[in-house]
């Protein structure tokens, strides 16, 4: 059974700055694609960033240049460094992580979501 585990939300005031943390555990054999959407009152799930296995990635209009997805491979880990915050990226993050290899085949998983605050 693969597992994602997140951390890092909080509250931070308007122009802060957090930074996210997603570990998968498990018996992996490999992941393909790796990211973090996020969920805010009301409103559907978004994508936020996504990078590939060898390390490209793809953000969000809204989050280009203030964002950066980090990965590393060899721990099946994902970050994502939020700098700029603002008021409107207040939302439930979640990390995601796609066509998941294991023994028993190939599936996505996701994380349990974690609380990003920005308010004053």
């Amino acid at each position: 059974q693969v597992q994602l585990v997140e951390s890092g939300g909080g509250l931070v005031q308007p122009g802060g700055s957090l930074r996210l943390s997603c570990a998968a555990s498990g018996s992996i054999l490999s992941i393909n694609v790796m990211g973090w959407y996020r969920q805010a009152p009301g409103k559907q799930r978004e994508l936020v960033a996504s990078i590939t296995a060898v390390g490209s990635p793809n953000y969000a209009d809204t989050v280009k240049g203030r964002f950066t997805i980090s990965r590393d491979n060899a721990k099946n880990a994902v970050d994502l460094q939020m700098n700029g915050l603002k008021p409107e990226d207040t939302a439930v993050y979640y990390c995601a992580a796609f066509s998941v290899l294991t023994v028993l085949g190939i599936r996505d998983y996701w994380g349990q979501g974690t609380q990003v605050t920005v308010s004053s």
